[in-house]
């Protein structure tokens, strides 16, 4: 490299030992992997990979507002435990 600069990384021992074995297996060293890894952000401007949360689908929303209504609903039978849900299935 013509023009090049140090930086410091703080990261779990761990994970830095996982990573350079990885790219050891790859035939690189963890500068020339995070090199990589600028550059292709820069390429796509962005990172090189999806950076989201997840969110959940329609029917899963669904089915969470529909638990919290009946949480609150006084005129939906509760339980005070899973024996008792139970005895009521069997019946």
């Amino acid at each position: 490299m013509a023009n090049s600069t140090n930086f410091s990384v703080r990261m779990d021992s761990d994970i830095k030992k996982q990573c350079e074995a990885l790219y050891g297996e790859l035939g690189v060293n963890l500068t020339t992997a995070i090199n990589v890894f600028l550059r292709q952000s820069l390429r796509v401007g962005g990172f090189p990979f999806d950076v989201r949360l997840e969110h959940p689908n329609k029917e899963t929303v669904a089915a969470m507002l529909e638990a919290e209504r009946i949480a609150h609903d006084p005129a939906v039978k509760h339980y005070s435990d899973v024996e008792e849900a139970l005895l009521e299935l069997k019946r």
